[in-house]
């Protein structure tokens, strides 16, 4: 099974992907690609993450059990939200051209993990608006089968146990 967490940021990914990896240690765990790549500030390091989230979806020699912290939808909502924000000229343009490798990449996926901010309260130096666009975009966008394809959606929330408790039970049912 190959599953994708995807959500704002500060939203707990991190946390459910390491608990659950250390029960089911069968699992590759995908790390943040925003921990991976180098890129500035902006609108073109979104695209440079959706690209590298996507192309590790698309790997042929990619394992089928899997756990990605992040994939490509993420990175389009962060662009749409740029966009919404008026921050970027260019970000709706960039949501249009990078669509459809996103939904090639999702097509990959068996199980897409939302995790919603909650009340979850994060510093301005993590641009809660930006957090709150990206949130509200991601939603719109998993509501497009064009782009989820096939996968599963399954929106978590709660505490740490209780997500992680729903993450199992629908990878074991």
């Amino acid at each position: 099974m190959r599953i994708v967490v995807s959500g704002t940021h500060a939203t707990g990914k991190s946390t459910l992907i390491s608990d659950f990896a250390l029960l089911h240690p069968e699992f590759a765990v995908l790390p943040d690609p925003f921990d991976l790549v180098d890129e500035g500030p902006g609108s073109g390091s979104f695209v440079a993450q959706l690209r590298f989230s996507a192309e590790r979806l698309l790997d042929p020699d990619l394992p089928r059990a899997v756990i990605a912290e992040r994939g490509p939808l993420d990175f389009l909502a962060y662009l749409a939200a740029v966009d919404g924000l008026g921050r970027s000229a260019a970000a709706g343009e960039l949501v249009r051209r990078e669509a459809p490798l996103a939904a090639r990449a999702m097509a990959e996926v068996d199980l897409l993990v939302l995790l919603a901010p909650e009340d979850i309260a994060v510093p301005d130096d993590e641009d809660p608006e930006l957090r709150d666009a990206m949130a509200e975009a991601l939603l719109d966008l998993v509501d497009d089968p064009d782009l989820t394809g096939t996968a599963r959606v399954l929106e978590l929330q709660g505490d740490p146990a209780t997500r992680l408790a729903g993450l199992r039970g629908a990878v074991s049912g």
